[in-house]
């Protein structure tokens, strides 16, 4: 098999010629020929300045580089599709997919013998982690970690969790102009990735059970030196992969390791967009996500990181009592410390030194947790045939058991025209159903299944209610809130029959989500609704591939065609 920089030759018919053109044209960079004779290590730069999140990104491409050398291989930086949570239109959701593929085709494209990718912001890390599955070369994923903390006169400040809880307060009218303005400016006092567990958070704390990143590397903070250690050691075992040519992603992703990630993402209180991710990822390989399976391990699984939003503590606490493998530690017989790791070590191995941190109470011990059951439940009813999500660790328990009034918005415009309305309908007990917000609805199944809670009601003194959506929510956001609705209003699911004023029934215990509405009347409604057409903004480029081939969320929101078996 060739390897270094014979590898994907050029086709131009004539094999040595193509070497020999690819080495003149890069013998321009000013390489030698012992420098092209090694083993290639490539080096994903998703550096934007449009991405705060990565803005370290650029001094951890330097220490990968210098890791790969010191081990006496080639790094070779390359760019790919840069994706900010806040910064992408009309939902970076969107845009992770198009990320996997021009990643994964990248990979695929260039001659390396192993590739690090380099990633925070919330669909990086698992678009990168879909490539890397799809075109298996051994691989090494780096966080780019955690901001640090801020401070707002004497308080912790963590990015977002706190975004929406003072944000809410300034709608609520408990905070005024100038505070909230000061407050803007403390939030994010670092580059780096939320320090909450937010989905950015989640992603890199399951890519370090799944075994695909060094231990400790999910929560180190951005601006940290050990960050950068870790970024060196990270290109020394990439440079170690590449000679020994493993191990790969479909070595290291087995269903023990899918089981890991799943008892870690409900461990740390992990944000439900995991669940999509995971889910995408592991339609990249011959595993499965099975929903009932996950809800199981979320009775079994407590949550033993308090950290925001369900718990008090952020980020760089987490890393400082011991991280992931602290954590897993903790988590003792639910983990399979079996399962192997990039750098050739199993867990148990990991787990073994896993530091002890005297009196920290970040991570809790399984008989003292924060919550009894895991951070997420999967729900089932006549609202959602296929499923839908709550993160129950971060919802108030007075309204896991609710039965209440729907109020409804057609679309996320229709929500923003009409949420804030003196004149609207509501009250603290109804439930807020929000529609036409999934895959193809919005597109992209934006992060609007936070709806804010209607400003008359906010300055009443109401913090909660049930809101319900085909939409997604940022994991460091807070609330009762379900989610993931399947199939969505787009397609034809129930949540497109409801009407206001119709009773809603949400019991997590039960697992279920009810429209209280006779099925001869869904029927009915169901016959009435006007056939699906293609809207404007599907008609060309990128946006008409997204809407005729994105799948729904119990399938990972991965176009049909790029799972592992392709189009079916």
């Amino acid at each position: 098999m060739a390897d270094g920089l014979r590898k994907g030759l050029t086709s131009y018919g004539d094999a040595g010629f193509s070497l020999f053109l690819r080495k003149a044209f890069i013998k321009a960079m000013g390489y030698s020929d012992d420098a092209l004779n090694r083993p290639i290590v490539g080096i994903t730069n998703t550096y934007s300045d449009y991405n705060p999140c990565h803005g370290n990104v650029p001094q951890i491409i330097e220490a990968v580089k210098r890791g790969v050398m010191l081990t006496g291989a080639m790094p070779m930086v390359f760019p790919t599709i840069s994706i900010a949570e806040s910064f992408a239109f009309p939902t970076s959701m969107y845009l992770r997919n198009l990320m996997a593929m021009d990643t994964e085709e990248m990979i695929r494209a260039q001659p390396m013998d192993a590739v690090v990718v380099i990633g925070g912001c919330d669909k990086t890390l698992p678009a990168q982690i879909m490539a890397a599955v799809s075109a298996d070369l051994p691989t090494v994923v780096i966080p780019v970690g955690p901001m640090v903390v801020g401070h707002h006169k004497g308080e912790v400040l963590g990015a977002c969790t706190d975004c929406r809880r003072l944000w809410g307060k300034y709608r609520a009218g408990e905070i005024d102009d100038v505070e909230i303005e000061a407050v803007n400016g403390r939030l994010a006092p670092s580059v780096g990735t939320c320090m909450v567990m937010g989905t950015a958070s989640t992603m890199a704390c399951i890519t370090e059970a799944l075994g695909l990143s060094l231990p400790m590397s999910a929560t180190i903070p951005a601006p940290h030196a050990e960050r950068f250690r870790s970024a060196e050691a990270s290109g020394r075992v990439a440079a170690a992969m590449a000679v020994a040519k493993g191990p790969k992603p479909s070595e290291l992703l087995t269903p023990a390791s899918f089981r890991n990630a799943q008892v870690v993402l409900q461990a740390i209180g992990g944000s439900t967009n995991g669940l999509i991710h995971l889910t995408a990822i592991a339609n990249r390989t011959r595993h499965r996500i099975d929903l009932e399976a996950f809800d199981n391990l979320g009775r079994e699984v407590p949550v033993l990181i308090d950290l925001k939003p369900s718990g008090e503590h952020y980020m760089e606490h987490f890393h400082h009592a011991g991280g992931v493998p602290k954590l897993m530690a903790q988590l003792g017989d639910l983990i399979d410390l079996d399962a192997k790791t990039i750098t050739g070590q199993t867990l148990r191995d990991v787990v073994a030194v896993a530091e002890e941190v005297p009196g920290q109470d970040a991570i809790r011990p399984r008989d003292n947790p924060i919550k009894a059951e895991g951070a997420m439940a999967v729900l089932h009813g006549n609202l959602a045939p296929r499923g839908a999500v709550i993160k129950q660790s971060a919802a108030s328990p007075k309204l896991l058991q609710h039965t209440g009034r729907a109020v409804v918005f057609e679309s996320v415009e229709d929500m923003t025209l009409r949420v804030d309305d003196p004149d609207l309908d509501v009250n603290a007990d109804d439930v807020l159903v929000l529609r036409n917000a999934g895959p193809k609805g919005a597109p992209g199944m934006p992060e609007a299944g936070y709806l804010p809670i209607p400003k008359k009601l906010a300055r009443g003194g109401v913090k909660d209610m049930v809101r319900i959506s085909d939409a997604r929510m940022s994991g460091t956001a807070f609330g009762t809130i379900v989610l993931h609705i399947t199939p969505e209003s787009a397609v034809g699911g129930p949540l497109a029959l409801v009407k206001n004023g119709d009773m809603i029934r949400l019991d997590v215990a039960k697992r279920s989500i009810d429209l209280l509405v006779d099925a001869a009347e869904l029927e009915k409604r169901r016959a009435a609704l006007a056939p699906a057409t293609m809207p404007d903004w599907a008609k060309r480029g990128y946006a008409h591939l997204f809407n005729e081939t994105i799948l729904q969320a119990d399938e990972g929101c991965d176009f049909d065609f790029m799972r592992r078996q392709g189009k079916d």
